[in-house]
């Protein structure tokens, strides 16, 4: 199958995203696609196990070039798993995630091959971060950074994103998120402005999208 442009997978995500399942993954049949949020309790050199609540579960990420250097990170960290349910009748089921959402760290990793491969069904780039009423959500390119701010390319239209009163800043180089020219983000928050001055974007969150290159 031909790969979607990230572009059009992030338009398309509300037509096909993957179905939610609050019980947990062990109701769900194998091959079934579950989104499940919880904490990393334990991480093992190609998984890690997930405290969704009710119960734990053990989610694969074989192949994660991003998990290989990283995992120690996660000990602890609330995250949103998407993936794919490996049912056995012999042993316990499983999660073979093909994107992660972890909060501490303000970064969605996915891999674009999955979706590739298996459809829009495998990969949902819109972070359930909290949301007030009236926020603004907005995904895109970052074109340009300066100081505390940073421009999103949406295609015809640019937006201005003024960190200054977030309470960490996420173009230094400081923490895991680190933003620069290039990097694929949603922010949301609140636009200043109106149609005749510049539009700007006073953020709430802002997730990057990482494309696991493996």
């Amino acid at each position: 199958m031909t790969k979607l442009p990230l572009s059009l997978a992030i338009a398309s995500v509300f037509i096909a995203a993957p179905v939610l399942a609050e019980e947990g993954p062990y109701l769900h049949p194998d091959d079934s696609w579950i989104s499940l949020n919880g904490t990393v309790v334990s991480v093992s050199e190609k998984s890690f196990t997930l405290d969704y609540g009710h119960n734990t579960v053990k989610v694969q990420m074989d192949g994660w070039e991003w998990f290989q250097a990283s995992r120690e990170a996660l000990h602890g960290a609330r995250v949103t798993v998407y993936g794919e349910i490996d049912a056995d009748a012999f042993k316990k089921s499983t999660i073979e995630a093909s994107s992660l959402y972890v909060e501490s760290m303000g970064t969605y990793f996915y891999q674009a091959t999955v979706a590739g491969e298996k459809g829009l069904e495998a990969i949902d780039l819109a972070p359930r971060t909290p949301v007030a009423v009236g926020d603004t959500v907005v995904t895109g390119t970052v074109t340009s950074v300066d100081n505390r701010e940073f421009t999103i390319n949406r295609g015809a239209s640019k937006i201005t994103v003024d960190t200054s009163q977030m309470l960490y800043n996420p173009l230094d180089d400081q923490g895991f998120q680190q933003i620069d020219e290039g990097e694929q983000v949603t922010v949301t928050g609140e636009m200043a402005g109106d149609v005749f001055e510049t539009r700007e974007l006073v953020p709430d969150s802002i997730v990057v999208l990482k494309d696991d290159p493996s």
